[in-house]
């Protein structure tokens, strides 16, 4: 039985909630790569990251849900730090665990995320999470 985000909050208490990507369908698409454990980062302007009342802290927990908006996963934040998009590398691109796993990719679908938020440069901070899986729901 599948647990609830009530029950998943009392049982990690400081936990956030949130999904990935804008959209439903990418919210579903990513949060599978995370259970299938191709995808260990994700990214996000820095601007965007300034404006959010909470965010992820190394050691913390996150409520990962999909595009129906149910939880499917919890994740703990391993590390943070900040680079610019266009300093992102192979590797790092690799650990999003999206697509082909290129940087090429990586570039390209970032971008268009990024343009779709307003917030696109090529020279613009990210905020580079990695993280591990903590629970499958």
């Amino acid at each position: 039985m599948a647990l609830t985000l009530d029950q998943l909050r009392s049982k990690y208490p400081d936990a956030l909630a949130w999904s990935f990507g804008d959209s439903p369908e990418l919210a579903s698409q990513l949060s599978t790569l995370v259970i299938a454990g191709k995808k260990v980062a994700t990214c996000g302007a820095l601007l965007t990251w300034n404006a959010e009342a909470s965010k992820p802290q190394p050691g913390g927990y996150s409520i990962i849900l999909n595009g129906d908006n149910r939880p499917v996963c919890v994740i703990r934040t391993t590390g943070l730090f900040l680079t610019r998009f266009d300093r992102v590398t192979p590797e790092m691109a690799m650990l999003e665990g999206e697509g082909d796993l290129s940087l090429d990719h990586w570039k390209q679908e970032h971008q268009r995320f990024f343009q779709r938020e307003g917030t696109f440069h090529p020279e613009m901070e990210l905020v580079f999470e990695t993280f591990q899986l903590a629970e499958v729901i």
